[in-house]
């Protein structure tokens, strides 16, 4: 018997949604999607980095951050072609990798 899709719900607040995400239904709901992303054959978009970005295991946590600078990240991530949360671990990735080699 086929199991029917999770449905994504309308969030009243950023912290209903955020509980949603984080129970069983919201990681089922992430990894039903990702199971069928690679079954459209259609090739992901973005760099290597991106790809190399969405390959590796990653952990899901909360982060806040002031309004401003999420909206300058939502806008740069649309002139780019890409999710803003992709351009956020690109950003993290990037500034991590420069901190180490400076020691």
């Amino acid at each position: 018997m086929k199991q029917k899709p999770i449905v994504l719900p309308k969030f009243v607040d950023e912290s209903h949604e955020a509980d949603w995400w984080a129970s069983r239904e919201g990681r089922e709901f992430v990894k039903e999607k990702a199971a069928g992303a690679g079954q459209t054959g259609v090739a992901a978009k973005g760099s290597r980095l991106v790809g190399r970005l969405n390959k590796a295991a990653s952990v899901q946590i909360a982060l806040r951050l002031p309004e401003p600078d999420l909206a300058k990240a939502r806008e740069l991530a649309a002139r780019k072609g890409i999710g803003y949360q992709t351009l956020l671990k690109m950003l993290v990735h990037e500034g991590l990798r420069r901190e180490g080699r400076r020691g």
